[in-house]
């Protein structure tokens, strides 16, 4: 089988053949259609993302495919049904072996492209803003990096929610994408002044930062008394340092939320969540923004995409008709 492999931390990743995998008690072998990309896979090939693996290993968090096998006494999805799964590593290649408690049947008609990129980003944004922040109907929100595969989720579900959504993007084309997602308002994330940007237009309760750095901060300030800031991630490359006091006098929550870290303490509550978002999905309250589907040798050009913030929405690598 064909397979991406990390042989050293720093480095990208090159493509090998190997055997296909067996599964063992517990576990499911699924024939791999497609695989999401995301900007954690750039974060554990340089041995900066907070699930470390040593080296050599196959990239890949998010897939979708069918069950080809279950190992011994594994009760799970039946054989030939179309799955999608949030994996610690192994999407990025033509056949995986993923924990049968990590399965998930897919709604009718969901396509591969869709599902494999699916899973992170809808279930970050859910979990997050319907869940953790409990955004209500006739809020505020903003969201930074508005335009990425995680952000623009945001922005969809901050509209579905019944949210009045102010996004931060960079360029006239992802402005476009943010409103067609749902942004109500649109900025540029090199404003020169963001704090006073978002107090022009009325202040927020819920921010959703993906990106990090002095936005943070801005945001902060321009958050109403008993406001929530949702800490997603920090593509910009700077983790924001934040005033306590601030925080104490204006009753602001902060909240921090990796998605992939509740399946060690709290599944149940990934698993619920994502009921709930494939149940929008199938009642057509969502619609997936992929901006490329590639082939499978093309995964190097796909996580540049990713680095250099020219993807908007996902990128998903596709496997094709091949799984040898």
């Amino acid at each position: 089988m064909r397979l991406w492999q990390i042989d050293e931390l720093g480095g990208m990743p090159v493509q090998r053949s190997g055997a296909r995998p067996v599964p063992g008690p517990g576990e499911a072998l699924v024939r791999v259609a497609a695989a999401g990309l995301n900007f954690a896979d750039l974060l554990m090939a340089e041995g900066r993302y907070q699930d470390r693996i040593a080296p050599p290993f196959t990239p890949g968090l998010e897939l979708a495919g069918r069950v080809e096998a279950l190992g011994p006494g594994t009760a799970g999805p039946a054989p030939g049904t179309p799955v999608a799964a949030h994996v610690r590593s192994g999407a990025f290649a033509d056949w995986a072996v993923v924990p049968a408690e990590r399965l998930i049947p897919l709604p009718p008609q969901m396509p591969p492209d869709i599902a494999a990129g699916f899973l992170i980003a809808y279930g970050t944004s859910h979990l997050a803003l319907a869940r953790k922040a409990a955004l209500r109907a006739g809020e505020t929100l903003f969201v930074t990096g508005a335009a990425g595969g995680v952000g623009l989720t945001a922005v969809e579900i901050g509209h579905a929610l019944g949210a009045r959504v102010i996004a931060s993007v960079r360029g006239a084309e992802k402005a476009a994408i943010a409103r067609a997602a749902g942004a109500n308002e649109v900025l540029d994330s090199d404003s020169p002044d963001l704090k006073q940007a978002l107090r022009d237009l009325g202040g927020i309760d819920v921010t959703y930062d993906t990106v990090g750095g002095p936005g943070f901060d801005a945001a902060m300030r321009a958050t109403r008394p008993g406001g929530r800031m949702l800490a997603i991630g920090f593509a910009g490359g700077e983790v924001p340092k934040v005033p306590l006091n601030q925080l104490l006098v204006r009753n602001i929550t902060v909240i921090g939320l990796w998605w992939g870290g509740y399946l060690s303490f709290a599944p149940e509550e990934l698993t619920g969540s994502l009921a709930e978002a494939f149940d929008w999905w199938q009642a057509g309250r969502l619609r997936p923004h992929v901006s490329a589907v590639l082939p499978f040798d093309a995964l190097p050009e796909g996580l540049e995409m990713i680095r250099s913030r020219r993807a908007t929405g996902k990128v998903v690598i596709s496997m094709g008709d091949q799984a040898p």
